[in-house]
């Protein structure tokens, strides 16, 4: 419940000069279920990590394997599949942010946790898939920031959050 009611608190990090010009700028709506308004854009992106998105994650899933006895090897390998499905499946969108297919990194996570370590399954998912979406998802492709024209980027925010949240509870359901 923290990490929903988080998602609305995103801590400021840096500013990252664009690339791109506003004049060069696709200003469409993005497409999807939910309509998010263009907000205006003066050629630097504020780069900010969502407490919510990435903050609680990363501690719960620090909680989750000094506790849970996982081992090391197999926590990094199943961190390792889920990141570099995370970087195959997510998507810079222009005046947005990077995004990426909601079901992919819980149903990832979960087969991961299944597959490496059956008994210890939902901890494995969790970490796995929370860490994977935020390296694989966010983290690699910081680079792609300065090309996106969008005025704000949240690290574990916009559009790995959903994907993120989920796979808690797909996590949750494992036990």
């Amino acid at each position: 419940m923290s990490s929903l009611f988080g998602s609305a608190i995103n801590l400021p990090l840096f500013r990252i000069k664009a690339d791109i010009s506003v004049s060069q700028l696709l200003r469409q709506e993005y497409r999807g279920i939910i309509r998010i308004p263009m907000q205006p854009f003066h050629n630097e992106t504020l780069v900010s990590v969502n407490l919510g998105g990435c903050l609680i994650p990363i501690a719960l899933s620090a909680y989750l394997f000094m506790t849970s006895g996982l081992n090391m090897p197999v926590t990094l390998l199943g961190v390792a599949i889920i990141v570099a499905i995370s970087y195959y499946f997510s998507r810079p969108i222009p005046g947005l942010g990077i995004g990426m297919p909601i079901l992919i990194a819980p149903i990832s996570a979960a087969l991961v946790g299944l597959y490496l370590s059956p008994e210890q399954s939902a901890p494995l998912a969790y970490i796995s898939g929370t860490l994977g979406v935020l390296i694989g998802a966010d983290l690699l492709n910081l680079k792609s920031i300065p090309r996106l024209g969008a005025p704000h980027a949240s690290i574990g925010g916009a559009g790995t959050f959903d994907g993120i949240f989920i796979t808690g509870i797909v996590a949750a359901l494992l036990t």
